[in-house]
């Protein structure tokens, strides 16, 4: 009999900044159309609202993640590594690891099918935090991140992507750097100015 993967779930914020120069097509095509400069590369911050793993709380915690894709987001091959709040229970670490992997199935399913190296993941101080309009990651001296929705008309409205089949949450914030600096596993990047996006989730497993 196959063993039976425990119930998981993370409601909260999902902030994310790439190379691409501007608003990433992977949004609307889903994978289809590559990246502007022909291969993506990305940090990302997930802040946890509310969450659990096979009863272990996951509330209050914050994970930073950088992924690095050779062609198309459809086409596989990623490699990607984790850091993992070092407020973290051993058991909310270990849930947290085998979400982000893809181990734990759900949402976060598709990452054991697409990324072909997982670098690894890592305890670190993860600080995630919203400034007016502007969110802010900071990864230690690994990553050093922040976004704000671009303008709109109507100043007090987000200019938003509707209704998509995004695996991340159908509504995406479109949003730009205003930092994007990530120094980790032998990548060295510098994103500011270049396309972002902000989303809220509600992610479940393992079905």
């Amino acid at each position: 009999m196959a063993d039976v993967l425990p119930e998981w779930s993370i409601k909260g914020e999902l902030i994310l900044n790439c190379n691409c120069t501007v608003f990433c097509p992977c949004v609307v095509s889903l994978g289809k159309h590559p990246p502007t400069e022909g291969y993506c590369q990305a940090w990302v911050g997930v802040r946890v609202d509310e969450g659990h793993y096979d009863g272990e709380s996951l509330s209050g915690l914050n994970i930073g993640l950088i992924m690095d894709i050779p062609g198309n987001m459809g086409r596989g091959n990623w490699k990607a590594a984790a850091y993992i709040d070092e407020r973290a229970t051993d058991a909310a670490y270990n849930g947290l690891v085998n979400i982000f992997s893809g181990k734990a199935r759900g949402t976060t399913g598709l990452f054991a099918v697409m990324v072909s190296e997982f670098l690894g993941a890592e305890r670190s101080p993860v600080s995630y935090e919203t400034e007016g309009k502007t969110r802010r990651l900071i990864v230690g001296k690994k990553i050093n991140g922040a976004v704000t929705p671009i303008s709109g008309k109507d100043p007090d409205s987000e200019v938003v992507v509707k209704n998509t089949e995004y695996w991340m949450g159908p509504d995406i914030t479109i949003a730009q750097a205003d930092k994007g600096r990530v120094r980790a596993f032998g990548r060295v990047w510098d994103f500011d100015g270049r396309s972002a996006e902000i989303c809220q989730i509600d992610w479940k497993g393992p079905r």
